[in-house]
């Protein structure tokens, strides 16, 4: 038997292909917007993570563009050896000061920095704690460390005590998303810094969807709480609310400097481009300049909110821009998807092994410039469509 039979073996894809239902790897040929040319249709987006709407702003555009003029298109290397360049630096500086730490890392993607982070972080006879519901990443860096992974249900804070009162005495590090990306909701971080006090255990908030979201100025969940000071280490995202591709871990300096020296995800990779350097430079310039968008994106937020409510849609436990819509199986998931895709409108069905078996749902997401039109356009469609399907 071959290693690569399981390969050819692999039909699932081509079933769902075959039906008409494969929602995934859309070709988008053009910027990403609240309108998107998507396989050759112009789509109204109801799907996407650029939360401040910042991927098409001029001021981000140019600064990628007058960074690959002066640095080239790449940098040829890791940051370790022959990889940083001067605005690497001043990036890192400007977002330990954006979220209140001491310093900061940035990886070459969000995956990087939680994988990256955790796996270098947690070492034997060590323990990482985890939400059942936290990011693939989070998971995989588990799994590359040589800690042991234990796991708490979904922002349950009795399950979780229950964990660190069974490993207390031990080191162990508290893993959670600050609002997480296919349910909408919070960490209890207020609950989960007391117990991580209580219990002598360390805590690492990955701000991927909440940055740009959350706190003031944008800084993410724990600013939001005012936990800054309790958390130790504040991992987040450039592919979302900063309109780039990369990510960064924040920290005390004694931490980020020993991620410097020990982070195989940041030795072994080519360090962040100078054109997506620029950008999240900028972005975060425009967020801090422009706190009305971050008072848009939720007052687009709390409206989809209230209507989706209104028409019977169950969203969960939602009360973020990531609004999921609960449908139950699979072909419902998938029969909505295609029914929005005729209309014109770009949303992500989301299936197992993500969610439950029948917990299959309609992940949308909103953003700061969206216009009233177009939000009454879509929920005109997800009205007549959830109908027509008897979800609502």
């Amino acid at each position: 038997m071959s290693i690569l039979d399981k390969c050819f073996n692999f039909t699932d894809a081509r079933k769902a292909m075959a039906l008409g239902y494969y929602p995934y790897f859309r070709e988008i040929s053009s910027e990403q917007d609240t309108e998107v040319i998507c396989n050759g249709k112009k789509m109204l987006m109801m799907g996407s993570n650029s939360y401040l709407g910042l991927t098409t702003h001029p001021k981000v555009k140019e600064a990628g563009i007058a960074a690959m003029r002066k640095y080239g298109s790449g940098c040829a290397g890791s940051r370790f050896l022959n990889g940083t360049l001067d605005i690497h630096l001043q990036l890192e500086a400007e977002l330990a000061r954006l979220v209140g730490k001491e310093a900061a890392l940035a990886y070459p993607t969000g995956y990087q920095a939680n994988v990256g982070c955790i796996s270098a972080m947690v070492a034997k006879n060590e323990y990482i704690i985890t939400d059942k519901y936290d990011h693939a990443s989070i998971i995989d860096g588990c799994k590359l460390s040589e800690g042991t992974m234990l796991r708490y249900n979904h922002n349950d804070m009795a399950s979780l005590e229950r964990v660190l009162h069974k490993l207390e005495g031990k080191s162990a590090l508290i893993v959670v998303d600050g609002i997480f990306s296919m349910e909408g909701d919070i960490a209890d971080l207020p609950a989960i810094s007391a117990l991580a006090e209580k219990y002598g255990a360390n805590l690492m908030v990955d701000e991927a969807h909440s940055l740009g979201v959350l706190g003031e100025k944008g800084a993410g969940a724990a600013a939001h709480f005012g936990l800054t000071p309790k958390t130790d280490l504040i991992m987040g995202t450039f592919s979302k609310s900063l309109a780039s591709v990369g990510g960064f871990i924040a920290a005390d300096e004694p931490l980020i400097h020993y991620l410097k020296h020990k982070s195989r995800a940041l030795i072994f990779s080519a360090s962040l481009p100078p054109a997506s350097t620029a950008s999240v430079l900028a972005a975060i310039k425009i967020m801090e300049e422009e706190p009305e968008r971050i008072a848009k994106l939720w007052e687009n937020t709390d409206y989809m909110m209230k209507e989706f409510k209104a028409m019977g849609y169950n969203t969960g436990t939602s009360c973020t821009p990531v609004i999921p819509l609960h449908v139950g199986d699979m072909m419902h998931a998938f029969k909505m998807w295609a029914r929005l895709g005729e209309e014109g409108v770009f949303i992500n069905p989301v299936i197992p092994p993500a969610v439950p078996p029948n917990g299959c749902l309609i992940r949308t997401s909103f953003m700061a410039t969206h216009s009233m039109a177009q939000l009454d356009m879509a929920l005109d469609k997800f009205r007549i469509i959830g109908k027509e399907l008897g979800i609502i």
